[in-house]
């Protein structure tokens, strides 16, 4: 675990991070509601034009999808769930699904070399010193990769804060890459599965996958509380 210490960025140079990233979080929402909001509106009664919208731009659509998962990823003050649905509503359950995954693994391979590169100050520009200390019951190596594994698994835990922080321990990218991988899957295919119920039209489904998924998150959150407080050292 790298040294984390106080804070290393100045009051002036959050005050300059944090106006930046709103700057850029209203450019990046303003460019998806002209890509992916003005057709939806557009197509609201019936999605499956939108999707036959989607599938005129071919692979462009794809590759402009992830770069959005990447982008929302680094930002980390734009929710990923709205992301996740509008791929499933966008591409399908199958599709969507693999779009997303390839975000995260991009997106969560550039997060993990900014802050073995720049360290803790990277992470300030997003979270607060308390939120980056608050982590450090995965400071010990040999419990490192299965809490993590299991926090990940979980839904409703603060996997963008996690993603940032992994970075400052000793966790090697390969291994970082896997648990992405995999652990994300559960939570990631709920929200995909209510976007597709969505885009073909099966409002019941999608209510209940979505009231399951919140119910689950919530849970999660109590369990991601119950490891963290356990762990503490």
């Amino acid at each position: 675990m790298k040294d984390i210490g106080e804070s290393r960025l100045t009051g002036k140079q959050k005050k300059i991070f944090t106006f930046v990233m709103i700057i850029l979080a209203l450019i990046f929402s303003g460019i998806i509601a002209l890509l992916v909001g003005k057709p939806m509106i557009q197509f609201v009664r019936t999605p499956e034009k939108f999707r036959e919208f989607v599938e005129s731009y071919g692979i462009i659509s794809d590759l402009t999808f992830i770069i959005m998962i990447v982008f929302q990823m680094i930002i980390a003050i734009i929710p990923g769930e709205p992301f996740e649905i509008a791929a499933g509503y966008a591409f399908g359950a199958i599709r969507g699904t693999i779009d997303c995954m390839i975000g995260f693994l991009v997106g969560s391979a550039l997060i993990f070399l900014f802050v073995r590169k720049f360290g803790v100050r990277i992470v300030e520009v997003f979270f607060s010193i308390d939120k980056i200390k608050d982590l450090k019951f995965l400071q010990d190596s040999k419990r490192l990769n299965t809490l993590t594994f299991i926090i990940f698994l979980i839904p409703g835990t603060p996997k963008d804060l996690i993603s940032y922080f992994i970075g400052l321990t000793d966790m090697k990218l390969s291994v970082w890459l896997l648990i992405t991988a995999t652990a994300r899957i559960p939570s990631l295919i709920t929200s995909v599965l209510g976007g597709s119920a969505l885009g073909s039209k099966r409002y019941e489904i999608a209510v209940l996958v979505f009231i399951i998924t919140m119910i689950v998150s919530l849970v999660g959150l109590m369990i991601y509380r119950l490891i963290k407080n356990n762990n503490k050292s």
